[in-house]
Protein backbone atom coordinates (compact mmCIF):
# COMPACT_ATOMS: atom_id res chain seq x y z
CA UNK A 1 0.00 0.00 0.00
CA UNK A 2 1.35 3.19 -0.74
CA UNK A 3 1.59 6.54 1.44
CA UNK A 4 -1.32 7.72 -0.74
CA UNK A 5 -3.46 4.94 -0.38
CA UNK A 6 -2.69 4.94 3.34
CA UNK A 7 -4.01 8.20 3.71
CA UNK A 8 -7.37 7.89 2.58
CA UNK A 9 -10.55 8.17 4.38
CA UNK A 10 -11.53 4.85 4.65
CA UNK A 11 -14.30 3.24 2.00
CA UNK A 12 -13.19 6.38 -0.18
CA UNK A 13 -12.27 7.03 -3.59
CA UNK A 14 -11.22 10.85 -3.55
CA UNK A 15 -13.11 12.59 -6.20
CA UNK A 16 -15.55 9.46 -6.72
CA UNK A 17 -19.73 8.92 -6.29
CA UNK A 18 -18.24 6.67 -3.46
CA UNK A 19 -16.73 9.91 -2.07
CA UNK A 20 -18.74 10.63 1.60
CA UNK A 21 -17.56 14.10 2.13
CA UNK A 22 -19.82 16.59 0.63
CA UNK A 23 -18.96 18.77 -2.62
CA UNK A 24 -18.69 21.54 -0.97
CA UNK A 25 -15.86 19.56 1.54
CA UNK A 26 -13.80 18.15 -1.23
CA UNK A 27 -13.91 21.98 -2.67
CA UNK A 28 -12.86 23.61 0.48
CA UNK A 29 -10.31 23.34 3.01
CA UNK A 30 -10.25 24.18 6.57
CA UNK A 31 -8.40 27.64 5.76
CA UNK A 32 -11.25 28.13 3.69
CA UNK A 33 -14.01 27.71 6.01
CA UNK A 34 -12.14 29.92 8.77
CA UNK A 35 -11.77 32.49 6.03
CA UNK A 36 -15.79 32.77 5.51
CA UNK A 37 -16.39 32.64 9.04
CA UNK A 38 -14.18 35.74 9.26
CA UNK A 39 -15.04 37.59 6.46
CA UNK A 40 -19.08 36.86 6.69
CA UNK A 41 -18.41 38.77 10.21
CA UNK A 42 -16.13 41.56 8.65
CA UNK A 43 -19.32 41.92 6.25
CA UNK A 44 -22.12 42.21 8.49
CA UNK A 45 -20.44 44.06 11.52
CA UNK A 46 -18.18 46.38 9.64
CA UNK A 47 -20.79 48.77 8.42
CA UNK A 48 -21.91 49.47 12.55
CA UNK A 49 -17.98 50.59 13.19
CA UNK A 50 -17.24 54.12 13.15
CA UNK A 51 -14.06 56.39 12.46
CA UNK A 52 -14.56 58.99 15.57
CA UNK A 53 -12.59 62.33 15.59
CA UNK A 54 -13.28 64.76 18.55
CA UNK A 55 -11.61 68.12 19.72
CA UNK A 56 -10.72 67.94 23.30
CA UNK A 57 -11.17 70.98 25.93
CA UNK A 58 -9.03 69.24 28.23
CA UNK A 59 -5.94 69.96 29.33
CA UNK A 60 -4.91 66.87 27.06
CA UNK A 61 -6.04 69.45 24.23
CA UNK A 62 -5.38 68.73 20.71
CA UNK A 63 -7.57 65.69 18.58
CA UNK A 64 -9.01 62.16 19.72
CA UNK A 65 -9.10 59.61 17.19
CA UNK A 66 -11.05 56.12 17.72
CA UNK A 67 -13.58 53.53 17.09
CA UNK A 68 -17.26 53.36 17.82
CA UNK A 69 -20.23 50.99 17.58
CA UNK A 70 -23.68 51.78 16.61
CA UNK A 71 -26.09 50.03 19.20
CA UNK A 72 -29.21 51.93 17.98
CA UNK A 73 -30.52 52.56 14.87
CA UNK A 74 -31.40 55.58 15.57
CA UNK A 75 -27.84 56.93 16.22
CA UNK A 76 -26.47 55.31 19.50
CA UNK A 77 -23.02 54.41 19.43
CA UNK A 78 -20.81 53.04 22.25
CA UNK A 79 -16.62 53.64 22.35
CA UNK A 80 -14.49 53.88 24.83
CA UNK A 81 -14.19 56.74 27.50
CA UNK A 82 -10.96 57.99 27.20
CA UNK A 83 -11.29 58.14 22.77
CA UNK A 84 -13.82 60.93 23.66
CA UNK A 85 -12.01 62.09 26.86
CA UNK A 86 -12.50 65.87 27.16
CA UNK A 87 -14.52 66.06 24.14
CA UNK A 88 -18.47 67.14 23.52
CA UNK A 89 -18.72 67.12 20.36
CA UNK A 90 -17.01 65.32 17.06
CA UNK A 91 -17.45 63.69 13.48
CA UNK A 92 -18.39 60.24 12.87
CA UNK A 93 -16.66 57.95 9.58
CA UNK A 94 -18.83 55.56 8.41
CA UNK A 95 -17.55 52.59 6.00
CA UNK A 96 -20.06 53.70 3.23
CA UNK A 97 -18.51 57.31 3.48
CA UNK A 98 -21.08 59.42 5.39
CA UNK A 99 -19.93 61.68 7.49
CA UNK A 100 -22.43 62.86 10.74
CA UNK A 101 -21.76 64.82 13.43
CA UNK A 102 -21.77 63.68 16.89
CA UNK A 103 -22.29 64.24 20.24
CA UNK A 104 -20.86 63.06 23.64
CA UNK A 105 -23.73 62.10 25.32
CA UNK A 106 -22.15 60.63 28.32
CA UNK A 107 -18.73 59.15 29.66
CA UNK A 108 -17.94 56.59 32.30
CA UNK A 109 -13.55 56.30 32.91
CA UNK A 110 -13.93 53.63 35.76
CA UNK A 111 -15.18 50.82 33.02
CA UNK A 112 -14.00 53.10 30.32
CA UNK A 113 -17.20 52.90 28.04
CA UNK A 114 -18.74 56.18 26.64
CA UNK A 115 -22.17 56.88 24.82
CA UNK A 116 -22.22 59.35 21.68
CA UNK A 117 -25.11 59.94 19.14
CA UNK A 118 -25.07 61.09 15.70
CA UNK A 119 -27.80 62.11 13.45
CA UNK A 120 -28.55 59.97 10.76
CA UNK A 121 -30.98 57.68 8.91
CA UNK A 122 -30.55 54.04 8.50
CA UNK A 123 -27.22 53.64 10.69
CA UNK A 124 -27.03 49.71 11.00
CA UNK A 125 -27.05 48.76 14.09
CA UNK A 126 -24.66 46.00 15.95
CA UNK A 127 -26.26 43.41 17.72
CA UNK A 128 -24.45 42.99 21.13
CA UNK A 129 -23.85 39.52 22.55
CA UNK A 130 -22.64 38.20 26.09
CA UNK A 131 -18.66 38.08 26.78
CA UNK A 132 -19.87 35.48 29.71
CA UNK A 133 -20.29 32.74 27.11
CA UNK A 134 -16.45 33.56 25.77
CA UNK A 135 -14.65 30.29 25.97
CA UNK A 136 -10.80 30.47 25.80
CA UNK A 137 -9.89 29.39 22.20
CA UNK A 138 -12.65 30.94 20.82
CA UNK A 139 -12.17 32.67 17.41
CA UNK A 140 -13.39 36.48 17.88
CA UNK A 141 -12.97 39.27 15.25
CA UNK A 142 -11.61 42.56 15.96
CA UNK A 143 -13.20 45.44 13.95
CA UNK A 144 -11.96 49.05 13.91
CA UNK A 145 -11.88 52.04 11.58
CA UNK A 146 -8.72 53.62 12.39
CA UNK A 147 -9.06 57.20 10.27
CA UNK A 148 -11.94 56.62 8.47
CA UNK A 149 -9.85 54.07 6.32
CA UNK A 150 -12.82 51.88 5.69
CA UNK A 151 -12.49 49.72 8.62
CA UNK A 152 -9.43 47.26 9.82
CA UNK A 153 -9.92 43.54 10.59
CA UNK A 154 -7.97 40.98 12.34
CA UNK A 155 -9.02 37.70 13.98
CA UNK A 156 -7.98 35.52 17.06
CA UNK A 157 -8.87 33.53 19.57
CA UNK A 158 -9.69 34.41 23.30
CA UNK A 159 -6.93 33.80 24.80
CA UNK A 160 -7.62 34.47 28.24
CA UNK A 161 -10.59 35.38 30.24
CA UNK A 162 -11.42 36.91 34.08
CA UNK A 163 -8.49 39.78 32.73
CA UNK A 164 -8.74 42.66 35.16
CA UNK A 165 -7.94 46.59 33.83
CA UNK A 166 -7.29 49.28 36.29
CA UNK A 167 -9.14 52.27 35.35
CA UNK A 168 -8.84 55.77 37.03
CA UNK A 169 -10.66 59.27 37.73
CA UNK A 170 -9.10 62.13 39.70
CA UNK A 171 -10.24 60.58 43.09
CA UNK A 172 -11.41 56.97 42.23
CA UNK A 173 -9.84 53.87 41.18
CA UNK A 174 -11.88 51.09 39.83
CA UNK A 175 -11.17 47.25 38.40
CA UNK A 176 -13.28 46.37 35.24
CA UNK A 177 -13.50 42.65 35.63
CA UNK A 178 -13.60 40.10 33.40
CA UNK A 179 -11.99 41.85 30.39
CA UNK A 180 -11.54 40.12 27.52
CA UNK A 181 -7.73 38.62 26.24
CA UNK A 182 -7.68 38.28 22.50
CA UNK A 183 -3.85 37.86 20.06
CA UNK A 184 -5.98 39.18 17.28
CA UNK A 185 -4.14 42.66 16.76
CA UNK A 186 -5.35 46.40 17.71
CA UNK A 187 -3.95 48.29 15.06
CA UNK A 188 -3.64 52.21 16.25
CA UNK A 189 -7.16 53.74 16.16
CA UNK A 190 -9.20 50.38 17.10
CA UNK A 191 -9.48 51.64 20.70
CA UNK A 192 -13.90 51.72 21.05
CA UNK A 193 -14.20 49.42 18.13
CA UNK A 194 -15.99 46.03 18.09
CA UNK A 195 -14.43 42.70 19.32
CA UNK A 196 -16.69 40.07 17.68
CA UNK A 197 -17.59 36.48 18.17
CA UNK A 198 -18.37 34.25 14.97
CA UNK A 199 -21.86 34.90 15.01
CA UNK A 200 -20.99 38.39 14.40
CA UNK A 201 -22.43 39.56 18.03
CA UNK A 202 -20.40 42.25 19.50
CA UNK A 203 -18.85 40.87 23.14
CA UNK A 204 -16.60 43.52 23.84
CA UNK A 205 -14.90 46.68 23.25
CA UNK A 206 -11.45 47.10 21.97
CA UNK A 207 -9.59 49.34 24.91
CA UNK A 208 -5.99 48.37 25.59
CA UNK A 209 -3.16 46.95 24.14
CA UNK A 210 -1.94 44.44 26.51
CA UNK A 211 1.85 43.57 25.44
CA UNK A 212 2.93 42.20 21.68
CA UNK A 213 0.28 40.69 20.50
CA UNK A 214 -2.06 40.64 22.93
CA UNK A 215 -5.21 43.11 23.27
CA UNK A 216 -8.04 43.61 25.92
CA UNK A 217 -11.60 44.52 24.93
CA UNK A 218 -14.19 45.55 28.13
CA UNK A 219 -16.76 42.86 28.36
CA UNK A 220 -20.20 43.01 27.00
CA UNK A 221 -22.48 41.59 29.63
CA UNK A 222 -25.71 42.41 32.22
CA UNK A 223 -22.99 45.00 34.01
CA UNK A 224 -21.38 46.77 31.51
CA UNK A 225 -25.14 47.03 29.81
CA UNK A 226 -26.78 48.26 32.40
CA UNK A 227 -23.99 51.17 32.68
CA UNK A 228 -24.37 51.51 28.87
CA UNK A 229 -28.02 52.42 29.29
CA UNK A 230 -27.35 54.44 31.92
CA UNK A 231 -25.09 57.02 29.86
CA UNK A 232 -27.94 56.67 27.32
CA UNK A 233 -30.34 58.14 29.44
CA UNK A 234 -28.98 59.82 32.21
CA UNK A 235 -25.69 60.61 30.46
CA UNK A 236 -23.57 59.38 33.45
CA UNK A 237 -23.79 56.22 35.87
CA UNK A 238 -23.92 56.26 39.21
CA UNK A 239 -22.09 54.11 41.63
CA UNK A 240 -21.82 53.64 45.92
CA UNK A 241 -18.49 53.41 47.55
CA UNK A 242 -17.48 52.61 51.34
CA UNK A 243 -13.95 53.77 51.02
CA UNK A 244 -12.00 50.50 51.79
CA UNK A 245 -9.18 49.07 50.19
CA UNK A 246 -8.85 45.62 50.49
CA UNK A 247 -9.01 42.26 48.29
CA UNK A 248 -9.09 38.01 49.29
CA UNK A 249 -8.37 37.38 52.33
CA UNK A 250 -7.90 33.36 53.52
CA UNK A 251 -9.89 32.89 56.93
CA UNK A 252 -7.25 30.82 59.80
CA UNK A 253 -8.42 26.88 59.95
CA UNK A 254 -10.39 27.86 63.23
CA UNK A 255 -12.66 30.54 61.61
CA UNK A 256 -13.03 28.47 58.75
CA UNK A 257 -14.41 25.66 60.36
CA UNK A 258 -16.87 27.55 62.81
CA UNK A 259 -18.22 29.78 59.94
CA UNK A 260 -18.35 27.23 57.18
CA UNK A 261 -16.68 29.32 54.44
CA UNK A 262 -12.53 30.00 54.09
CA UNK A 263 -12.37 33.87 52.75
CA UNK A 264 -13.85 37.22 52.42
CA UNK A 265 -12.79 40.88 52.30
CA UNK A 266 -9.50 41.65 54.00
CA UNK A 267 -9.69 45.28 55.02
CA UNK A 268 -6.41 46.78 54.08
CA UNK A 269 -6.98 50.75 54.62
CA UNK A 270 -9.77 52.47 55.09
CA UNK A 271 -10.14 55.80 53.51
CA UNK A 272 -10.25 58.91 55.71
CA UNK A 273 -14.53 60.76 56.19
CA UNK A 274 -15.24 57.74 54.07
CA UNK A 275 -18.81 55.68 54.68
CA UNK A 276 -16.55 52.91 56.21
CA UNK A 277 -14.81 55.32 58.79
CA UNK A 278 -17.77 56.43 59.67
CA UNK A 279 -19.48 52.70 60.02
CA UNK A 280 -16.86 51.76 62.15
CA UNK A 281 -14.99 49.45 59.87
CA UNK A 282 -11.08 49.46 60.50
CA UNK A 283 -7.49 47.28 58.68
CA UNK A 284 -7.21 44.02 59.38
CA UNK A 285 -11.39 43.58 59.61
CA UNK A 286 -12.87 40.43 57.09
CA UNK A 287 -15.83 41.53 55.30
CA UNK A 288 -17.70 38.09 54.75
CA UNK A 289 -21.34 39.45 53.32
CA UNK A 290 -22.88 42.50 52.52
CA UNK A 291 -26.68 42.33 53.13
CA UNK A 292 -26.70 38.45 53.31
CA UNK A 293 -24.43 38.21 50.06
CA UNK A 294 -21.03 36.46 50.37
CA UNK A 295 -17.90 38.87 49.09
CA UNK A 296 -14.76 37.42 49.13
CA UNK A 297 -12.94 40.05 46.17
CA UNK A 298 -12.82 43.81 45.35
CA UNK A 299 -15.30 42.63 42.09
CA UNK A 300 -17.82 40.88 44.60
CA UNK A 301 -17.85 44.46 46.82
CA UNK A 302 -18.19 46.43 43.39
CA UNK A 303 -21.13 44.64 42.18
CA UNK A 304 -23.13 45.55 45.37
CA UNK A 305 -22.27 49.25 44.72
CA UNK A 306 -24.62 50.57 42.00
CA UNK A 307 -26.59 53.81 42.20
CA UNK A 308 -29.55 51.98 44.15
CA UNK A 309 -27.20 51.03 47.04
CA UNK A 310 -26.28 55.36 47.58
CA UNK A 311 -27.88 56.12 50.82
CA UNK A 312 -29.31 52.95 51.68
CA UNK A 313 -28.00 51.58 55.18
CA UNK A 314 -26.16 47.74 54.70
CA UNK A 315 -25.44 44.96 57.28
CA UNK A 316 -22.05 44.33 57.25
CA UNK A 317 -21.16 40.63 58.85
CA UNK A 318 -17.88 41.23 59.70
CA UNK A 319 -14.64 38.95 61.19
CA UNK A 320 -12.77 41.29 63.63
CA UNK A 321 -9.75 39.07 65.48
CA UNK A 322 -11.83 36.29 66.37
CA UNK A 323 -15.17 37.72 66.76
CA UNK A 324 -18.16 37.99 64.45
CA UNK A 325 -19.41 41.15 64.46
CA UNK A 326 -22.61 43.17 62.47
CA UNK A 327 -21.38 46.56 61.01
CA UNK A 328 -24.50 48.68 59.62
CA UNK A 329 -22.64 51.23 56.79
CA UNK A 330 -24.39 53.68 54.28
CA UNK A 331 -22.75 53.60 51.35
CA UNK A 332 -22.06 57.33 49.77
CA UNK A 333 -22.08 58.08 45.67
CA UNK A 334 -18.81 58.29 44.59
CA UNK A 335 -17.66 61.25 42.59
CA UNK A 336 -14.92 62.65 40.94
Amino acid sequence: MSLTDNLRRPGADPGSENDPRSALEQQESPLDAYSRVVVHVAETVSPSVASLRVGRNSSRGGEGAGSAVVITPDGFLVTSAHVVDGAQRGTAVFTDGRELSLEVIGTDPLSDLAVTRVRGDELSAATLGDADTLRVGQLVVAIGNPLGLGGTVTAGVVSALGRSLPTRTTSATRIVENVVQTDAALNPGNSGGALVDSNGRVVGINTAVAGVGLGLAVPINDITRRIIGALMTEGRFRRAYLGIAGGYRALPPRLVERLGRDAGIGVAEVMERSPAERAGLRAKDVILEVDGRPVTSAGDLQRLMFGDAIGRTADLLVVRDDDVIHIEATPAELVD
